[in-house]
């Protein structure tokens, strides 16, 4: 059986409640779990990806192992239980439904709210968000909120300003995953915080837990945990009529 919870986070990875919700979480009902979609452990005898070396890992285990630990501090700061579900990482995973997602959601109730990841330019949260916005299409199913993955969402030069849902809605380098979610259902947007100094030194802290990861981000992404940088703002919408939590 589920456990009675008021509000879900699908994480697709170990960091990415963190990165986009930290924020938010801190003001949606209790209980409150955060949900890794790829939290399973890799095949015994897996060769270390070439992200976990870049992390600065020896072998996939030993990645794992940091990253769920890394996970349980930053979800004891959340006051968020943690959850995980037995898909392996995309390196050591394979195509195919994600086992766990579909049975967790339906064994949702109606006054529970889903938040799932928009997936810009991420493969991975696209697929998350495919499958659970399928799993929550019913008319008995949890309230769904779509949030903005951090840092890809945070790149959006009109990121933290009022016009950033237009923004995304025009813009042919970071808006394709949006403007695909609203060609299939109504948004509206239901949480749009700018953090103040006090959210953000509390979300730097559950940041800064996913420390194995932040080096290879910042190469990617710049100046990731930077007070002006894409983890400033955090933006949810709603993709249902009825009155979320928290608003």
């Amino acid at each position: 059986m589920t456990p009675p919870w008021r509000t879900v986070v699908l994480s697709p990875h170990f960091d990415d409640a963190a990165l986009s919700v930290a924020a938010l979480v801190r003001r949606l009902p209790r209980p409150l779990t955060v949900v890794t979609v790829f939290g399973g452990p890799p095949p015994e005898g897996s060769p270390v990806s070439w992200w976990d070396t870049t992390c600065g890992f020896s072998s996939a285990a030993e990645a794992y192992a940091c990253r769920r630990a890394e996970d349980a501090r930053a979800c004891a700061l959340l006051e968020a239980e943690q959850t995980l579900l037995p898909n392996p990482d995309g390196p050591y995973g394979t195509a195919g439904p994600l086992r766990g997602l579909d049975a967790l959601l339906t064994g949702l109730t109606p006054d529970t709210t889903v938040l799932v990841p928009l997936g810009t330019n991420q493969p991975d949260h696209e697929r998350v968000r495919h499958q659970a916005l399928a799993a929550l299409d019913r008319p008995d199913a949890a309230r769904t909120l779509v949030y903005a993955d951090l840092p890809y969402t945070g790149h959006l030069p009109e990121w933290a300003t009022d016009g950033a849902s237009a923004a995304l809605a025009a813009s042919q380098k970071w808006g394709l995953a949006y403007q695909e979610l609203t060609r299939r259902h109504p948004c509206a947007v239901a949480h749009d915080l700018r953090l103040d100094d006090e959210q953000w030194a509390a979300k730097r802290a559950a940041v800064l837990c996913h420390a194995s990861q932040l080096a290879p981000l910042a190469a990617d992404h710049g100046s990731l945990a930077a007070r002006s940088g894409p983890l400033r703002a955090e933006l949810a919408w709603t993709l249902d009529a009825r009155p979320g939590p928290g608003a």
